[in-house]
């Protein structure tokens, strides 16, 4: 219990991170700056707090014989005069420190152990965070590297966490310590958003700043407290709780630290086939995440703030379906109601078919817009039935490398953050029309069924052969004392 807890809390806080700095951009950039010929230049960093969209609303406006003057804008701080395309460059440069890491992060979880990897990269995130007032007074690229270095601590966090679910979990649990992990994700930019704001508002922009830094920090003193690396080696675990969490595996999870036997690995028709399924849904999730606003808004003509509201609606449908659709999915493994391949195959139907379905509908049923928003509700809903089919396969194909399976499935996936937007751009480069979005629409629902069946034809939920260890026979001796403490 606990460590499904602290995984639920380590992904909100590291969602934290990783999305506080799109609501602090708003607060820190001069909104407005009056050229010589009298034309004003409106930037979007001030929509998120009510003080500054009266602002907007009166900025300097020209007319053939007067010239109103624009208001102060709100005093959070101080402001810094950083283009559009500097903006755009401080944002992404997590996602490329992200991309470094998230790939070798699942093979030094599994030498070296993830208890250290995970709460260091808290610590250390936490202390770069708490410099940033500092970086943006120096200059822009000072904070462009220190967003650089938090993507690059963060993205050691997940496939992290999918080495302590392998080594703590029983496989009867893992879809819920997955959905764990999705669900936190979730929750992080949910609560983010808000408090960031409120934090700037009452506070000054600085804080937005300090207060993530202190709740990353006490998440990592926190981690370091509760989490260790095996079951073995936790220092307050009864023998009884190790002996059921150990048996639980069978000889499916090996002691002995062995390097991923990566040829294998990437020739694997199992592998494979998750690898696709795995990155259709994240295209779809990345797709609404970062469009969904645009589309809300543009397309079917909802203002900035309903538009806001309705885009983390079928956020929130993924998560609390996840929980859902995890419960479901232990319960039907651990009464032993089907195999665990057959329950994996089974709800594809939910995490990629159906989701299909709903995009394939919605160009044609889209006369109304509160029909449109539901369908898309409707399909990252369903979507989060992948707690119990591409987001936990890793953990049966082979739990000893189950690390670097989700890291190398991270590392593809990450790309569709980068890759959706410019499909929509492509497609709606000319017009901004249904249309045109019927497009994107058709091709991540073709995303979605095609994976799924891949995933059909070729996945699997054994573990595979190359998930074997041998044992080391001086390890196999040793047995560790064990402290008889509660937790």
């Amino acid at each position: 219990m606990i460590v499904t807890v602290m995984i639920f809390v380590a992904c909100t806080a590291s969602f934290m991170l990783r999305v506080h700095m799109s609501i602090n951009l708003l607060a820190m950039i001069q909104p407005i700056t009056a050229s010589s010929n009298n034309s004003v230049i409106v930037t979007n960093s001030t929509v998120a707090f009510n003080a500054s969209q009266e602002f907007v609303n009166k900025t300097l406006m020209k007319d053939e014989n007067l010239i109103v003057p624009a208001q102060t804008p709100p005093d959070y701080g101080p402001r810094y005069v950083w283009k559009q395309n500097m903006q755009s460059h401080i944002l992404g440069a997590y996602f490329y420190g992200y991309l470094l890491t998230s790939l070798p992060a699942g093979p030094l979880a599994e030498r070296y152990g993830p208890r250290r990897l995970v709460g260091y990269s808290f610590v250390l995130c936490a202390f770069v965070t708490a410099l940033f007032p500092l970086f943006a007074a120096i200059d822009v690229w000072c904070v462009i590297a220190g967003r650089f270095l938090i993507g690059f601590l963060s993205g050691f966090v997940y496939p992290t966490l999918h080495n302590v679910i392998s080594r703590w979990i029983p496989p009867n649990e893992k879809s819920k310590a997955v959905a764990c992990i999705a669900g936190g994700s979730t929750f992080g930019t949910v609560i983010t958003w808000p408090f960031a704001g409120l934090l700037t508002e009452h506070f000054g922009w600085v804080y937005a700043f300090y207060v993530p830094a202190l709740l990353s920090a006490s998440v990592g003193f926190i981690w370091f407290w509760l989490i260790a690396d095996s079951p073995s080696e936790h220092k307050t675990i009864t023998k009884e709780e190790r002996d059921l969490i150990e048996a639980s595996f069978g000889d499916t999870v090996s002691k002995t630290k062995a390097t991923p036997p990566l040829g294998k690995v990437v020739t694997s028709l199992p592998f494979i086939a998750l690898v696709l399924s795995h990155y259709s849904s994240f295209w779809g999730l990345n797709f609404f995440v970062t469009q969904a606003p645009k589309f809300i808004n543009e397309v079917l003509g909802f203002n900035l703030t309903n538009a806001g509201f309705l885009s983390s609606l079928p956020y929130l449908a993924r998560m609390f379906s996840g929980f859902f659709f995890g419960y479901i999915g232990d319960g039907l493994r651990k009464n032993e109601v089907m195999t665990v391949t057959a329950l994996r195959k089974s709800f594809i139907v939910f995490s990629h078919f159906l989701p299909g379905a709903f995009l394939i509908a919605l160009p044609f049923i889209a006369q109304d817009p509160i029909v449109t928003v539901s369908c898309i509700i409707a399909c990252l809903g369903f979507n989060g039935a992948s707690t119990i089919t591409n987001l936990v396969n890793a953990q049966d194909l082979a739990p000893n490398f189950a690390a670097t399976l989700y890291g190398m499935m991270n590392f593809l996936a990450t790309t569709a953050g980068f890759l959706a937007p410019m499909t929509v751009a492509f497609f709606t480069e000319q017009r901004n029309t249904m249309e045109e979005w019927k497009h994107v629409f058709l091709l991540t629902a073709g995303f979605y069924i095609a994976s799924g069946i891949v995933f059909i034809i070729f996945g699997t939920g054994k573990v595979q052969k190359w998930n074997e260890i041998k044992e080391n026979s001086a390890e196999k001796q040793s047995e560790p004392e064990v402290l008889t403490v509660k937790l």
